[in-house]
């Protein structure tokens, strides 16, 4: 059985630039990482195969530079690592992405029986926190978000039971098998590699899997398959800012000064 770990190559948010003519993402020059958030959804596969035996794959889709990503992950002790890559999937938005990544899972359960999906909550370029849903929607697979803890996986029964973090509290959900789970931080604390794994994986294959592999519709993905786009980035014009009164030397006059002003505006009433 396998446990998969999707993965995405994003670019260190610290350095990003914008095309404006384009509103693209500027990559030349711009270094890349592992999505943090991701880094944990893989530690979680691991631990999996540890512990239960499962096959650890690793899935990305991005262009031909994510093997870089991808070979990471061998170093840390996934068995295969899959690249989804094609011109056509170019421009994707989170519909089309989750698109592609559900037909590799799908050519993947061709092999062996593929029991949980583990991704990232979220993106740090994107931060829409949709393509792992969107991936159990069209695989039909329970979903499960923002999971901090898995308390206990029953093979015979095939159900998983998992506490997620939400705002304030904790939820334990137990759901049937085969799973989509996102995961937070506070999950785990992902490993580093070794150097003999590090040397091992730069002579194991990435397997590329591109549109003649998925045979998807080539409306369906890339640019052509995405509803959304951006039409225009811009930083939001904000009014100057205005000192009303004495707040130091007559705080109360300051202080009316200020309710007459919110009232005048509408902004408060009386």
């Amino acid at each position: 059985m396998y446990v998969v770990a999707c993965i995405k190559q994003v670019p260190d948010t610290t350095q990003v630039q914008i095309d404006p003519v384009t509103n693209t993402l500027v990559r030349d020059g711009i270094p890349f990482i592992v999505n943090p958030y991701d880094t944990h959804a893989l530690e979680e596969s691991l631990r999996m195969k540890a512990r239960y035996g499962f096959k650890a794959a690793a899935l990305s889709m991005g262009p031909p530079n994510t093997e870089a990503t991808l070979r990471k992950a061998l170093a840390l002790g996934v068995d295969e690592a899959i690249l989804c890559s094609d011109r056509a999937f170019g421009g994707a938005d989170t519909l089309s992405t989750s698109n592609v990544l559900a037909a590799a899972i799908r050519k993947l359960a061709q092999e062996d029986e593929v029991g949980i999906v583990f991704c990232g909550k979220q993106t740090i370029d994107g931060d829409t926190a949709q393509v792992g849903p969107g991936i159990a929607i069209r695989l039909g697979f329970s979903q499960l978000t923002l999971v901090d803890r898995i308390e206990h996986l029953d093979f015979l029964a095939k159900k998983i039971r998992v506490r997620r973090k939400l705002e304030g509290r904790y939820e334990i959900v137990e759901a049937k098998l085969p799973a989509m789970i996102t995961v937070v931080r506070e999950l785990n604390r992902p490993r580093y590699p070794t150097v003999p794994m590090r040397l091992k994986a730069a002579k194991t294959e990435v397997k590329v899997w591109d549109n003649k592999e998925l045979q998807l519709d080539p409306n369906s993905v890339g640019l052509k398959g995405s509803p959304t786009w951006v039409s225009r980035i811009f930083s939001p014009q904000r009014a100057a800012g205005e000192i009303i009164g004495d707040g130091m030397g007559d705080p109360a006059g300051t202080a009316r000064l200020l309710l007459e002003k919110l009232v005048a505006s509408d902004m408060l009433a009386v």
